[in-house]
């Protein structure tokens, strides 16, 4: 056996193979095969398909990306509400509702109306990522403007639309992208607090400490073994949350002591926390 392999290679190496008789074949196959054949149709069929579901899935993801670009310049935005003016808080939140509304009825829809009687299952790790960014943006104006962030029963209501045959669609909006979204959200409540301390509205700083830690004790009821993602997140709420801590422990304890001004600075030279994982996250 191999003799017979190394004898085939040989006369291969030494260009005894044909290479023009083996094209002639293929194209006289090529030639031979009749093209409505049931076998040839289906496989065209499923060839039609799949490159309808790839540019579907392309433009989603395009979609998507737009969701996360706008998602994340609305957030920039609500840091500027960090202000004593009134009148600049309010004209951004009217700012910023009309944006996140604006995106509902376009993006989001779109992507609606491109998944309408398929699967949104296949199709969900196209817009997931916009998704996420979306609450997360979502949610932070609802906290900033009104001290409180809808439940995942109420926010499902803004993904409903019809088409043009005023037939309803509902857009796919599934609880693991809510919770994704909401870890997210705690990040921007660590920087809200940093930057309130480094304007001296240390009451606030307080209060979002104890919201991400609410949102904390939540996270440690969620089992979710093989979700890699939720761990990360989680991960990253655990940093986000001790800075946080950290923060109100230097108020508390040293903010009789160090101007309010040069708290941040002290903060920078203090040792990291200790972040070992013991709630089982990983």
């Amino acid at each position: 056996m191999s003799k017979n392999r190394n004898r085939g290679y040989q006369n291969k190496k030494h260009g005894k193979f044909n290479n023009a008789s083996v094209g002639d074949k293929a194209k006289e196959v090529l030639s031979n095969i009749d093209e409505n054949n049931r076998v040839m149709r289906m496989f065209k069929d499923f060839s039609k398909e799949l490159d309808q579901k790839h540019d579907r899935y392309e433009r989603i993801v395009k979609l998507s990306r737009d969701i996360t670009i706008e998602s994340k310049r609305i957030i920039f935005s609500l840091h500027s509400t960090n202000t004593d003016m009134d009148d600049k808080k309010q004209s951004v939140f009217v700012d910023v509702e009309t944006r996140l509304n604006n995106l509902m009825q376009t993006n989001f829809k779109q992507i609606a109306l491109e998944l309408h009687g398929l699967d949104p299952y296949l199709y969900q790790k196209a817009y997931t990522n916009g998704m996420q960014e979306f609450i997360e943006a979502l949610v932070f104006y609802q906290y900033l403007k009104n001290g409180e962030i809808e439940p995942w029963e109420v926010i499902n209501r803004n993904f409903v639309y019809e088409n043009e045959e005023k037939v309803k669609i509902i857009l796919h909006f599934s609880h693991y992208d809510f919770i994704l979204g909401i870890a997210d959200f705690t990040g921007e409540l660590m920087r809200r607090c940093i930057n309130n301390l480094g304007i001296g509205n240390v009451e606030d700083c307080f209060k979002l400490c104890d919201c991400v830690r609410y949102i904390n004790a939540g996270f440690l009821g969620i089992i979710s073994p093989g979700q890699k993602e939720i761990g990360r997140k989680v991960y990253t709420l655990k940093q986000s949350l001790a800075k946080m801590e950290l923060v109100c422990y230097n108020l508390r304890i040293r903010g009789s002591e160090i101007p309010k001004h040069m708290l941040v600075s002290v903060l920078d030279t203090q040792q990291e926390m200790n972040d070992d994982e013991d709630e089982g996250f990983y």
